[in-house]
């Protein structure tokens, strides 16, 4: 039996539905399309124009404008004007993108042609929409074009079922009683579904499964299932399946729809009570209207300062016109905030300083162990100021390795002079907003970091420490070390323009001090504008005194330990500071205290013992084994040891040469050398070269040998040129197969010349010798005052020789009696 005969019904028409005056929200009247509103099978073609559509398919009955390319389909479009019947098959087909070609496979076999009841025009076509109306299914029978446009011969299936059985009527009632359940939980469709459901009865099943199947929000391929589905029982199944889900997801919705709605009325309920409340109170005299406690407070803040002329008008200004404006009005949050900042800054309000220097020098003493050189130096600062009754603004720089106690000599300065102290952070900063504020049109603007701090320390003459001053960076929103430049300049920061205030602001009363690891990345002008103070790491004296004074009682309470409960030896101390904590600061040495602590209140509670004692011996028991060992320097033939300053402070630099062999020449370096360092060894091999015969050496040594010149650790970065006297001594005890017979170590640059030029780090350098144990070294001349002016206990008993040249070097390395002699 054929497929006509298992039913014997035909698909509904759409025309079928009309209502009686002919006005449907879905489908056309023949006045409204000009034509009739459906076309008999008789008339349908047996070819089609096809086209894709995404996202969904289209269905029997649906009306609804479709978005095409012009461009892309405009040949289907101009051979539907030219057939005379506007019919046109679209099929489902989901396209990554509106640029790839449809591949003919990719078109299902069903799909629905629809009649176009508003012809595309001219200004249509350009918008790329043309509205259409569902007729029926088709079925490709045979492709007769396979490219655009897409021309094939179809036919027409019908639906198979009995549209009369009572199976197919309970299914039509299941749905209409779905979608009725809808109309309350979905208000955006309500007035549409009324309307549907007014032309919809149990005698149009088909019609109505589709219809129903379109309203749902499935994906694509679930509404092409519908599509295809031709039994009536299976299909209307199907649609009340999704129609089901549709209405779960709804109720869902409807459940979130109404929390939100009780979240926001709670808070209308409490707004509008607070706002009765507020208006209650205003009669009764008992609270006073925003506004008015806003100016109020205000004005009492203006009373309490003595404000320039030019700040007070302009903060006059700004209240008259807040006392204009509604307290509802951005432009009131604007202005009322604006004078909140400009009446916090302590215009005119200064803290009395304490000149003196007793006091200073106590106090400084207290906080701090060993820097004397810097000390000494910020009471001479202090004692400038008391002879002129008042310390001017100034600005110092404090320059030295991680932990050695920068930002707390500023604290104590602070603690010094009486004065608030303000701190903060410029490492990592790029934005020059942060010093000299936002400007007042953008939301969520501030002011900079300087009037901040006054707002909050509430004087005009506080402490300001800027950490971290070489760290700070640049990027697209501005250069914050350029902006600095005003800040710290003592000729311009009285009048400091903050661009959020708009105001000049006094910085000329603000003690500058800022900290740094290096100078390098500091620019040139913001560094001419900063007295700078160098801090050497300590010694391992200073750090046995500055633990037992400072740090070890510190973590005691830190820990809620008495004194007497735990003790530690000096000797431990020692050990811990000679074998763990080898950096020029503290910073790890206060770490390591706090394992021992942590470690031996555990030991405490487990043994259950009230007291305990630490020595060198239980050292190792409780931070394990140390990662310093003794430091040997390295000797023998062709090897020398230097001296390098780091950001850590100094360290000794053991350079080594090899004769690798006698082939030919050549001359290799290793150890990752910066180019400063390559350079200064270039130089030394050729100043060798040269002067063989001066010191003592085979004249053709270099001629047949190829030289290994090494610096060892050689995963740490090396640079500068105060290595050229170590490297010249290295080659020459290679090529006079001699090698150095006693601990020395040396540092200078040297030129081609022979000329032996100053470096800098003295003091890091000389500390880094007495760690090793290496009292006798070799300094360029020019350097005799920076050693010098170091503190005693770092000269005594070390042997240094000071050279003009290479030749008193050699001399001091492998003649040293004899240039003893010479110089006395």
């Amino acid at each position: 039996m054929s497929e006509q005969d298992i039913s014997g019904k035909d698909d509904e028409s759409p025309g079928d539905t009309m209502s009686e005056s002919g006005e449907d929200a879905g489908y056309f009247t023949q006045e409204e399309g000009n034509s009739s509103p459906a076309v008999a099978d008789d008339v349908l073609p047996d070819t089609l124009y096809l086209m894709p559509v995404p996202k969904r398919p289209f269905f029997p009955g649906q009306v609804q404008p479709v978005a095409i390319n012009p461009q892309e389909w405009g040949s289907t479009l101009e051979g539907i004007s030219k057939s005379g019947n506007r019919l046109i098959g679209l099929s489902y087909v989901e396209r990554k993108d509106d640029s790839s070609p449809v591949d003919p496979r990719q078109f299902p076999e069903i799909g629905c042609v629809v009649r176009l009841h508003q012809p595309p025009m001219a200004e249509q076509q350009q918008a790329g929409q043309f509205l259409a109306q569902g007729v029926k299914r088709f079925r490709i029978v045979r492709w007769l074009n396979d490219k655009p446009p897409y021309l094939a011969q179809v036919e027409y299936p019908r639906s198979q079922g009995d549209k009369d059985s009572d199976e197919t009527k309970a299914y039509a009632m299941a749905l209409i009683k779905e979608i009725k359940e809808l109309l309350p939980l979905n208000p955006l469709y309500s007035e549409e579904l009324k309307q549907y459901l007014a032309n919809f009865s149990p005698a149009q099943p088909s019609l109505l499964a589709d219809f129903s199947a379109a309203l749902t929000t499935a994906n694509g391929d679930q509404l092409q299932e519908i599509l295809d589905t031709l039994p009536l029982s299976s299909r209307m199944e199907k649609v009340l399946t999704l129609l089901r889900k549709e209405r779960e997801v709804a109720e869902l919705q409807g459940q979130i729809t109404s929390q939100v709605n009780e979240k926001v009325s709670d808070q209308q309920r409490e707004f509008f009570l607070r706002e009765q409340l507020k208006i209650i109170q205003k009669e009764l005299g008992i609270s006073k209207d925003d506004r008015t406690s806003d100016v109020e407070m205000f004005e009492q803040r203006i009373s309490e300062m003595d404000m320039p002329e030019a700040v007070a008008k302009r903060i006059d200004d700004e209240m008259r016109k807040l006392s204009l404006l509604e307290t509802g009005s951005p432009e009131y949050g604007v202005t009322r905030n604006y004078l909140d900042w400009a009446t916090s800054v302590p215009w005119g309000v200064h803290s009395e300083d304490n000149l003196e220097l007793k006091h200073a020098r106590e106090v400084l003493q207290e906080h701090h162990e060993g820097l004397e050189d810097v000390k000494k130096r910020i009471l001479e600062f202090l004692a400038v100021g008391a002879f002129r009754g008042e310390i001017s603004g100034s600005i110092l720089l404090l320059v030295g390795p991680p932990g050695v106690g920068k930002t707390s000599i500023g604290r104590s300065v602070a603690d010094a002079l009486g004065r608030e102290f303000y701190r903060f952070s410029l490492g990592g900063m790029r934005d020059e907003a942060e010093i000299k504020g936002h400007r007042r049109t953008y939301i969520g603007a501030m002011p900079g970091k300087f009037v901040q701090a006054l707002k909050e320390v509430q004087v005009s003459n506080p402490v300001i420490m800027l950490d971290e001053i070489d760290k700070i960076g640049a990027s697209f929103q501005g250069d914050p070390a350029s902006a600095l430049l005003e800040v710290l300049d003592p000729e311009q920061n009285s009048e400091f323009l903050d661009h959020y205030l708009d105001l000049r602001v006094d910085l000329s009363k603000v003690l500058f001090i800022c900290t740094a690891n290096q100078l390098d990345s500091i620019p040139g002008p913001l560094l001419d504008r900063m007295e700078t103070l160098r801090l050497s790491g300590y010694v391992a004296e200073e750090k046995l005194s500055i633990a037992k004074k400072h740090l070890w009682p510190k973590q005691l309470k830190r820990h809620g330990l008495e004194d007497e409960q735990l003790k530690i030896n000096d000797a431990g101390l020692k050990y811990v500071i000679e074998s763990y904590c080898r950096e020029a600061g503290v910073r790890s040495l206060e770490k390591q205290l706090a394992r021992i602590m942590r470690k031996s209140i555990v030991s405490m509670l487990e043994d259950d013992e009230e007291k305990l004692r630490v020595g060198k011996k239980d050292i190792e028991e409780l931070l394990g084994k140390p990662p310093f060992s003794p430091e040997r320097p390295l000797r023998g033939l062709g090897v020398a040891t230097g001296l390098a300053w780091t950001a850590m402070g100094g360290a000794t630099l053991p350079i080594e040469s090899s004769q690798i062999h006698t082939l030919n020449r050549g001359f290799k370096l290793t150890g990752r050398l910066g180019d400063v360092m390559r350079e200064s060894a270039e130089i030394a091999y050729s100043y060798v070269v040269a002067h063989l015969k001066d010191y003592g050496c085979d004249l053709d040594f270099f001629d047949m040998s190829m030289v290994h010149l090494h610096v060892p650790e050689g995963a740490t970065p090396k640079d500068g040129p105060s290595a050229g006297i170590t490297m010249a001594t290295a080659l020459v005890s290679l090529a006079r197969k001699e090698r150095i017979k006693r601990p020395l170590a040396m540092t200078g640059e040297l030129t081609l010349t022979g000329q032996v030029l100053p470096v800098g780090g003295i003091r890091e350098k000389v500390i880094a010798a007495r760690r090793s144990k290496i009292m006798e070294l070799i300094l360029p001349h020019a350097n005799r005052r920076d050693f010098e002016e170091l503190p005693d206990y770092l000269r005594e008993g070390i042997n240094v020789h000071f050279a003009r040249n290479y030749r008193e070097v050699f001399e001091f390395v492998f003649h040293e009696h004899r240039m003893e002699k010479a110089l006395h």
